[in-house]
């Protein structure tokens, strides 16, 4: 490819990312790349005459390659998608939500792509922002033979977060069937986590867990600003003891420090889901958006557990730095 047809190639995904995924204005996109608007007007229609801007927008670039191809290194990846940065405002909550539709842009075409195999599949989902903003984007398909199963206990009360919200929204966009853990998110007691994990639905939930084909994560971070904190699924008291404990990240209801390890905290015997024996033994396909993420995807990924990520740009970036 010609280098200056390359060159303009980059920088139509670029501007398209940021228009339609960023949902930035052409004025300020014209303030980041220092580009007239009529120039970014005229080059966000080639990118539609170009097709690079369709139902979804193709996200592949030079930049995006080079730092999953970094990522994939580092981390002993199968696999990393990264979205196009799309650049820091003064508003983080509103860039969180950005990448995190970025992030379920890419997350839902790989889903869509790993449903049209032959064999009927089965895929195990954590719960979570991401994971909601994935279900959002995902298109209509055609595979009654699919079962979706949440791996994880649920919320007190509906939200789009919810495990059966978001098992059985996706169930009903690909015509198959959803399976929910019938537990809560945490228990009370140590006792009571062992009275609802010896139910035989919870069993049987588990067990059809145990025969899915890949695992799909999100995660939070462990800090008194964490959605689990915020919306009340822990204590000001119980986060105080998690933190003490030096953990840093929380995934499928376990809780790990910057190393990677499984803190000593007695939550982790409290938290309904799968094992961390079935999480060795899967495919986990980690879907990580937002700066605020940084510290707890890196623990993650130190995990040796993540097989794929799929991880925004701007993120990436600092990602790839050294520890």
């Amino acid at each position: 490819m010609d280098h200056n047809t390359d060159q303009e190639q980059q920088l139509l995904v670029r501007l398209a990312w940021l228009y339609y995924v960023g949902g930035h204005s052409q004025e300020e996109i014209s303030e980041q790349t220092g580009l007239s608007r009529f120039k970014i007007l005229r080059l966000l229609s080639k990118a539609r005459e170009a097709k690079i801007v369709k139902i979804s927008i193709d996200h592949h670039s030079i930049e995006t390659h080079q730092l999953a191809d970094a990522l994939t290194r580092r981390f002993g990846l199968v696999e990393c998608i990264v979205t196009p940065p799309l650049g820091a405002t003064s508003d983080p909550n509103a860039d969180d939500m950005r990448a995190r539709r970025a992030v379920g842009i890419c997350a839902a075409a790989f889903l869509a792509r790993r449903l049209q195999g032959a064999t009927p599949p089965v895929v195990g989902l954590a719960w979570g922002r991401t994971i909601a903003a994935m279900v959002d984007e995902m298109p209509k398909l055609n595979r009654p033979d699919a079962r979706f199963v949440s791996l994880m206990g649920s919320l007190s009360r509906t939200a789009r977060t919810n495990p059966f919200e978001v098992v059985q929204k996706l169930a009903e966009t690909c015509g198959g069937e959803a399976y929910i853990l019938p537990a809560p998110f945490i228990t009370d007691s140590e006792e009571d986590y062992q009275i609802i994990m010896a139910q035989s639905l919870v069993r049987e939930t588990l067990a059809l867990a145990r025969k899915a084909d890949f695992y799909i994560a999100s995660f939070g971070d462990c800090s008194m600003n964490s959605f689990i904190h915020q919306y009340g699924l822990l204590s000001s008291g119980e986060i105080e003891d998690v933190l003490a404990s030096g953990a840093v990240a929380d995934m499928f209801g376990k809780f790990f420090n910057q190393k990677g390890e499984l803190v000593p905290s007695k939550l982790n015997f409290r938290t309904p889901s799968v094992s961390m024996d079935d999480l060795a033994k899967h495919e986990i396909v980690l879907l990580a958006a937002g700066l605020a993420k940084a510290e707890a995807a890196q623990a993650l990924l130190r995990s040796g557990l993540i097989n794929r990520l799929i991880v925004d740009g701007d993120l990436a970036k600092v990602l790839t730095k050294g520890d």
